[in-house]
């Protein structure tokens, strides 16, 4: 929301030295998230003055269509005669009152205006457009034609109010009714301590029998409409330029007259008006549901196919608007057009306004529907004063009266809904208890009675909330209230104290374990969006039954390309890699940690929880039984180079080894014993694929997979080739895991090594062979390393040979190499019975 600062002195009287920057800071300590303060005409100099442009000659001879004009400026020139000046701009006539800079003066961006020849001509000045002032769109696309009553010599920058502060407002949903000049003012008057000149307090008829017909068939969707008519508007009146002024200042572009004021009245106020030509619409005016299906044009000119929640206005023949959102096109204001024949000016002479107040759920479900967002729907759904409807319509009526010399007629007719105030019971020291800070009962009455509350009571208030807030809902609505006023930077810091012997879980201490282990082993962290389409797993290869096909879909996405959260990494992670790689990177090795999301077999709707008392244990098993299963995953993928050439080596590419060993480093840093055997899954390369699996309470499950990724989806994502990636479940680690890691004790006992080579079919995963070795060694074996794999014709087609380095050692003594061979004997014994593994050389 854009604010005048000239505008918003109307309505309160802030201190004439105040500037825009100190505006700025009561505001924000008033609790609005006032983003900047743009300085208008700041960089404006020398004279700017008004000129009427006395003849017009064409220059033919150049490429391009220039006019040679002479212009009357009256005395600012310092001699009274004509300015000869250079203009290319076809938009004006001999007659029209211009803005001249004259030669000195200094136009936004530093441009000089001065004497020069150009075009075999001297120029003596500029005659401006909007864009070359920084006026903002005007609609015109060309030089400013200012009214015919407009004084010759007069300052332009006075005129047009071109010097002034504009303060640029983030207003958050929860206060919509700052989208207004009114709402604005009463936070500054509250800020300021000074009385609000509310611009809604006006007189205003009740309704009658002789309005405009309306009948509104859904109440709940449409809770209040009033209707005004006015007739008799001159089809030649324009915008005069203060109002032109200030909804350029405000960020809104000039339309016509009507548009105009509407627009006005809606900035002014907060409430969204609309103005139908009434020669255009055809019997009463209606508010209904639309029709599944029904079709209709709005004023942008789009076809539209409307959905039963559409709330519609329509006349006898159908939908003439799109409620709360944007007007249609039959039955939109016409533009002035003069009559070539006749010289008649026509255009439109009566009109109905509506001032209505809609549902702000069903009008943010439209604007969203139709990717409609408009100055309405942007209000509408933020809440608006529904008691603002008729005050805002006779705003309207007024200014039509006054500036296009129409006539008001007497129907007024308003429908209304009956709702009672809402009333909120709230302790006095509610707000007290909340901040941490006695403020007292008087306090807690003033701030509230300055939001617009009516209070009463004496330990218990009973607040009436006020009809432009219908954010404040329950007691701590009201507290934030007196906090926010009684100034957010007055709340004493203190620092909690937690009890001793607390700090983070195991769960997270893992997690940043993981983290440090991967960027220790070269791994850079790049986090992503937890959000995904639903094609990516088509890219990726998975089966039409694969279980992360089943997503947990957004009701209101960011993206409409990736409306469901992630089941896996992957996608983020190679996605990111994908953009570096274009970017010139193409040695890459990158990790994430994060959830990844399960729809749950039977669903269920999380209650809302109170928020003045801790949940019971039943209100969050509940809430957690809502959502959906959400799991920490860990990822990593590689490109390029892993090791880098120099002068200490050749370097040498990254492989699906190295995406193998990422998961043995996690697996590390969880304590647990994990299974690499070769597997098979979606996109991953099916003769370089690693299955990872895990013994959870004397199961086996499979947790992950890892190795180089299949050519195909390589093609499809467009990755660079060999590209590897691990992906693996951290919560199933953690579970199979030995709980804290601990550092392991130094035995004062050598350790006694023996080789085993064993000979074994091709098929046998070297897992399996390390597994039962294992096995079979006992508790002597420290550790077990496969350090050879061989084939060849010493062995026999379809076997290989694997060698293994065993370290034995007792922790009480030291091992003789009789216990030593015997342990590793008892290994190759279980290996050749489950394995089928015969000792080389046997």
């Amino acid at each position: 929301m854009r604010v005048p600062l000239s505008w918003l002195r109307e309505y309160v009287d802030l201190p004439a030295t105040e500037t825009g920057r100190e505006v700025q800071a009561k505001l924000i300590s008033a609790g609005l998230e006032v983003e900047t303060v743009e300085q208008l005409g700041a960089d404006l100099k020398g004279p700017l003055v008004v000129g009427q442009v006395l003849t017009i000659e064409e220059l033919t001879e150049f490429k391009k269509p220039i006019r040679h004009c002479t212009v009357d400026v009256g005395q600012a020139n310092g001699t009274g005669e004509p300015q000869e000046i250079i203009c290319g701009a076809r938009n004006f006539a001999e007659g029209d009152k211009v803005v001249v800079a004259l030669p000195g003066a200094v136009l936004p961006g530093d441009f000089q205006i001065a004497e020069r020849k150009t075009y075999g001509r001297m120029s003596r000045g500029m005659i401006c457009s909007s864009d070359e002032l920084n006026m903002g769109d005007d609609g015109s696309k060309g030089i400013i034609v200012l009214p015919p009553e407009t004084e010759i010599g007069k300052d332009a920058v006075e005129l047009l109010e071109l010097v002034d502060e504009v303060l640029d407002i983030a207003v958050t949903p929860d206060r919509g009714y700052c989208l207004s000049l009114r709402g604005v003012a009463r936070e500054a008057a509250t800020a300021y301590g000074l009385p609000l000149r509310d611009p809604a307090l006006l007189d205003v008829p009740g309704p009658n029998a002789f309005g405009y017909p309306v009948q509104v068939a859904d109440p709940t969707g449409c809770d209040r409409f009033t209707a005004r008519t006015v007739t008799g508007l001159d089809p030649e009146a324009v915008s005069p330029i203060w109002l032109k002024r200030r909804l350029q200042k405000a960020g809104m572009r000039p339309v016509s007259l009507a548009v105009d004021i509407t627009n006005y009245v809606m900035l002014e106020l907060g409430q969204p008006l609309h103005a139908y030509d009434r020669s255009r619409v055809q019997g009463t005016i209606g508010v209904r549901r639309a029709e599944q299906g029904e079709k209709f044009t709005t004023l942008d000119g789009v076809n539209r196919v409307l959905d039963a929640g559409d709330l519609v206005i329509t006349d006898d023949r159908g939908p003439i608007g799109l409620a709360g959102v944007m007007g249609g096109a039959n039955t939109e204001i016409a533009d002035s057009v003069r009559d070539p024949e006749t010289g008649e000016v026509q255009g439109t002479t009566d009109v109905v306004i509506e001032a209505a107040h809609f549902d702000a759920i069903s009008i943010a479900r439209t604007a969203r529907r139709h990717k409609l967002a408009s100055e309405a729907s942007k209000r509408f759904e933020r809440g608006v004063d529904p008691l603002a409807a008729s005050a805002a319509a006779q705003r309207t009526v007024d200014l039509l009266v006054l500036l296009a010399g129409g006539t008001a007629e007497a129907g007024v007719t308003e429908v209304v809904a009956p709702a009672a105030p809402r009333t909120i019971t709230i302790p006095a020291d509610h707000p007290d208890k909340v901040a941490g800070v006695t403020y007292g009962r008087e306090t807690v009455v003033r701030r509230l009675q300055e939001v617009g509350c009516d209070v009463y009571g004496q330990d218990e208030l009973v607040v009436t909330v006020p009809s432009w807030r219908p954010d404040l809902a329950d007691p701590n609505d009201l507290a934030e209230e007196v906090i926010r006023l009684e100034g957010y930077e007055n709340l004493p810091s203190t620092l909690p104290k937690p009890p001793s012997g607390r700090g983070l879980t195991e769960r997270q201490r893992l997690h940043r374990r993981v983290g440090r282990a991967l960027a220790g082993a070269g791994y850079v962290e790049a986090p992503n969006y937890p959000f995904v389409g639903e094609h990516v797993f088509d890219q990726l290869g998975l089966a039409a039954d694969d279980p992360k096909r089943r997503v947990v879909k957004l009701v209101n996405p960011l993206s409409d390309e990736e409306p469901a959260l992630r089941t896996t990494l992957l996608p983020g992670l190679l996605g990111a890699l994908r953009r570096n790689d274009g970017r010139g990177s193409h040695d890459l090795a990158l990790f994430e940690t994060g959830l990844v999301f399960h729809p749950r077999d039977e669903q269920s709707v999380a209650v809302r929880l109170a928020v003045h008392r801790r949940p019971t244990d039943e209100e969050i098993a509940g809430l957690t039984g809502a959502l959906p299963v959400q799991p920490r995953h860990v990822a990593v993928v590689l490109a390029g180079a892993r090791e880098q050439a120099g002068w200490w080596g050749k370097g040498r590419p990254a492989e699906w080894a190295d995406a193998v060993e990422a998961a043995r480093t996690v697996a590390r840093q969880a304590g647990a014993d994990l299974i690499v055997r070769n597997g098979q899954y979606g996109p991953w390369h099916p003769g370089r694929c690693a299955e990872l699996a895990v013994v959870i309470d004397g199961a086996e499950r499979v947790v992950g997979y890892a190795g180089e990724l299949h050519p195909g989806v390589l093609k499809t994502l467009g990755l660079p080739a060999r590209t590897c990636a691990m992906e693996i479940d951290l919560d199933a680690l953690e579970a199979a895991g030995t709980g804290p890691v601990r550092g392991p004790s130094i035995s004062t006992f050598p350790v006694a090594t023996q080789d085993v080579a064993l000979v074994v079919d091709q098929s046998v995963p070297a897992a399996e062979v390390e597994k039962t070795l294992r096995e079979g060694a006992g508790e002597l074996l420290e550790s077990i390393r496969l350090f050879d794999v061989f084939t060849g014709e010493q062995i026999g087609e379809g076997k290989k040979s694997l060698a293994y380095a065993l370290r034995f050692r007792a922790a009480d003594r030291t091992l003789t190499v009789e216990e030593a061979s015997a342990a590793r004997d008892a290994a190759v014994v279980l290996a050749a019975e489950r394995t089928g593994a015969v000792l080389r050389g046997a």
